[in-house]
């Protein structure tokens, strides 16, 4: 089945959350980890599609999103809108954690909560240099065919047609296959990583 790159639709959204979730435990499916499925989501991919859903892209199989590439072109200010326009619904929306489903993750839901509430996490050092940032998640279906590589492309290329110098991302440190793949890109870590919060970026150039 033929895969195509191409820019985020609305009709996507709940295939990307899906998207999420599914890849979501350093890369594994975190379906029932938590309370609620939607958490993962709320925290690390709908933001994205309200704030600025012109640099999200999505990989589809013709049916249906099997991977994606999220992106904000400056992290000062999403952080803001996060904290003014995002944080007090999903506040309300998860009050506190849900019942244990037995299956809790390193990450826990309390943390999960926590990063909904605390945009300031994405405040990194290296902000000037690398004021964007970004998340892109494979599905196994959509992996190894070098789409990752081009999703990554196409957001650079429009971080750059805004004047954007540079991206960075973090990622699970459990998640090994995550680190090679950003390396083969050339991304590079940047100082402020540490073992358990790993941090890389990239020129737009």
């Amino acid at each position: 089945m033929t895969l195509l790159v191409r820019q985020y639709q609305p009709a996507d959204r709940d295939d990307i959350a899906d998207v999420c979730l599914r890849t979501a435990i350093a890369g594994g499916d975190a379906s029932g980890r938590y309370s609620d499925d939607a958490l993962m989501p709320e925290v690390f991919a709908l933001p994205y599609l309200a704030y600025d859903p012109s640099l999200v892209f999505v990989v589809t199989n013709g049916h249906r999103v099997v991977g994606y590439v999220l992106g904000v072109a400056d992290t000062r200010d999403f952080v803001e809108w996060w904290r003014r326009e995002w944080a007090p619904g999903f506040a309300a929306r998860h009050p506190r954690p849900g019942p244990p489903t037995g299956r809790e993750p390193a990450f826990t839901e309390a943390r999960l909560l926590e990063a909904g509430r605390d945009p300031d996490r994405m405040l990194v050092a290296e902000l000037d240099e690398y004021p964007a940032h970004l998340h892109i998640d494979l599905l196994p279906e959509a992996q190894g065919q070098g789409l990752g590589r081009r999703l990554v492309d196409v957001l650079r290329a429009a971080l750059r047609g805004r004047g954007v110098p540079g991206v960075h991302l973090g990622f699970d440190p459990s998640n090994t296959g995550a680190r090679a793949f950003y390396e083969r890109l050339g991304f590079v870590e940047l100082p402020s990583s540490t073992p358990t919060a790993p941090l890389f970026g990239i020129s737009t150039g």
